[in-house]
């Protein structure tokens, strides 16, 4: 049986579960394909670290050693960032090798840039990886809803994120305990930042959204918000209305656009993403055949990423057989139309303190009037002389909502301490 020669970028923890993943199930592989997969060679930076694979494999510094090699057919790339993994992968497709990755920044940055690069030199680029770990949500919705129209795509997408509000929602812990004890898991990385703030949700969704719309858009494109100003408060006060908060990645069909945002929103108890727990991800889609199917496992971690992994590389390895390198992982194009402010309507979570004294409540109340908005719930509580007013809205606009934010900004005595969706 024929051998397809593999090499690799990096060594880290998904790049030990792809070495791993390949030796365990290289009969599966071999039956499905009719080929052998070998690791030929790693790019690794300190070979040292790495003594138990070394007598298996070659390990090297140098880059040019991969792209070099005329036997290697499939280069991995497993380091992330943007660079110089984007630098290594245009070499190894300028030198006709075909390429896997789990690198979601790269791909949600420069991702048809690098899939016309790959098309040219009628190689493959697949990244399945790149979102939701191991959950096979791209090549799903390329495949399994090529004949539906999907409506929508939402869903929880980064495990540190997750865990956080978890325990904020079930232990009451505050924001800086949880992130403290998902690093201490290491569910969290040292710095945090771009699993706190959003950004690796918001990456995570543009693919989504060019996968299920066609549409290419950046992370600048729509609005992100994180975590990081959560306050305990906000998640027990959901609570008490029957909701949890989940940070939510949503792109939605709305008339002749697609509205797309990264934030914090309430999701009904009773919802199937408010069940979804810890480092798990769940991917909702939503077509107008089939309805509402959810996507659920683990959103990170070495083997399920490397199992997303493997799967790219075996269908690559299917692609080498029939000689058809070199198609389009996706090539749903359309063109974006951002929905405007005035069509995405939501109900919303307002957290509002003021005085507690005679007259406030009529302001806040005539302010919602005047924007013709009204509430669903309410509730408030005093300490200090402080009352603290939480609101859930009947759905309103995003124009109604920047409406209200400019006439409270202009109370000196009320402040809107947080706006967050209700899912619907």
């Amino acid at each position: 049986m024929e051998t397809v020669q593999v090499g690799m970028l990096g060594l880290g923890t998904v790049g030990s579960g792809v070495l791993q993943m390949i030796q365990n199930n290289e009969d599966k592989v071999a039956n499905v394909t009719g080929r052998q997969l070998n690791v030929k060679k790693v790019l690794v930076k300190h070979p040292e670290r790495h003594q138990k694979v070394q007598g298996e494999i070659g390990l090297t510094t140098d880059i040019q050693e991969i792209i070099d090699d005329q036997e290697i057919q499939i280069v991995v790339e497993l380091i992330g960032g943007i660079h110089p993994a984007k630098e290594y992968i245009e070499m190894a497709l300028h030198s006709r090798k075909n390429v896997v990755t789990a690198n979601k920044d790269l791909i949600a940055t420069y991702g048809p840039e690098l899939s016309k690069l790959a098309h040219d030199n009628h190689c493959d680029l697949m990244y399945e990886a790149s979102v939701a770990g191991g959950i096979p949500i791209l090549r799903t919705i390329n495949n399994s809803f090529s004949a539906d129209k999907i409506t929508e795509v939402k869903g929880i997408v980064n495990g540190t994120t997750n865990y956080i509000l978890t325990q904020m929602s079930q232990q009451g812990w505050s924001y800086e305990k949880a992130l403290g004890e998902a690093q201490k898991l290491g569910f969290a990385e040292a710095d945090p930042t771009n699993d706190v703030t959003g950004k690796d949700a918001a990456f995570k969704m543009v693919i989504l959204s060019q996968f299920a719309f066609g549409i290419q858009l950046t992370i600048n494109d729509f609005n992100v918000t994180g975590i990081d100003r959560l306050s305990a408060f906000d998640v027990q006060q959901a609570g008490k209305f029957g909701y949890v908060i989940k940070l939510v990645g949503i792109s939605r069909v709305i008339n002749d656009g697609v509205f797309v945002e990264v934030a914090p929103v309430l999701v009904p108890v009773d919802h199937p993403l408010a069940t979804i727990n810890n480092e798990y991800n769940a991917v909702m889609v939503t077509g107008q055949a089939v309805g509402d199917t959810l996507f659920y496992g683990r959103g990170a971690g070495g083997l399920p990423t490397a199992n997303s992994v493997l799967s790219d590389i075996t269908s690559v390895t299917k692609n080498l057989v029939l000689k058809t390198n070199g198609n389009f992982f996706n090539n749903y194009q359309q063109r974006y139309i951002p929905a405007t402010t005035d069509q995405v309507a939501y109900p919303y979570f307002l957290s509002i303190t003021m005085p507690d004294i005679t007259g406030q409540m009529l302001k806040l109340t005539q302010i919602m009037t005047e924007i013709n908005a009204s509430f669903s719930q309410i509730t408030q509580t005093e300490a200090n002389g402080i009352a603290r007013i939480v609101i859930i809205t009947h759905a309103m606009s995003e124009s109604q909502l920047h409406e209200f934010k400019a006439q409270i900004a202009s109370e000196p005595t009320i402040n809107l301490d947080a706006a967050y969706k209700v899912l619907k």
